[in-house]
């Protein structure tokens, strides 16, 4: 294999990375807990892009269990959305981990 081969390799590879970025960034994931009371959506940009409370879990007396709840959802929001991401890197890296991809 040449060095021009393996140039066109790497530009095509940058290519399809690119692609893949976009629509991972335009994918969303959703952690409900709390039994639904608390959700929290992020994007493939690890963004919190929505977060949905329940007035029924408001309690003024005790603002640390929605802190917790708030917490959950977020953190498991972003683990789904850290998996969805290598799930799809995965497919286009044949499975070898690249490191500073994402």
């Amino acid at each position: 294999m040449d060095m021009s081969q393996i140039m066109k390799q790497a530009q095509q590879f940058q290519q399809k990375l690119g692609v893949m970025q976009e629509e991972l960034a335009a994918r969303q994931v959703t952690s409900s807990v709390g039994g639904g009371m608390v959700s929290a959506t992020v994007n493939g940009r690890h963004e919190l892009i929505s977060l949905v409370i329940e007035k029924e879990v408001v309690d003024p007396n005790d603002p640390q269990m929605l802190q917790d709840l708030v917490m959950a959802a977020v953190n498991d929001a972003m683990k789904k959305a850290r998996e969805m991401i290598q799930g799809e890197m995965g497919k286009l890296t044949g499975g070898m981990n690249i490191p500073g991809l994402f």
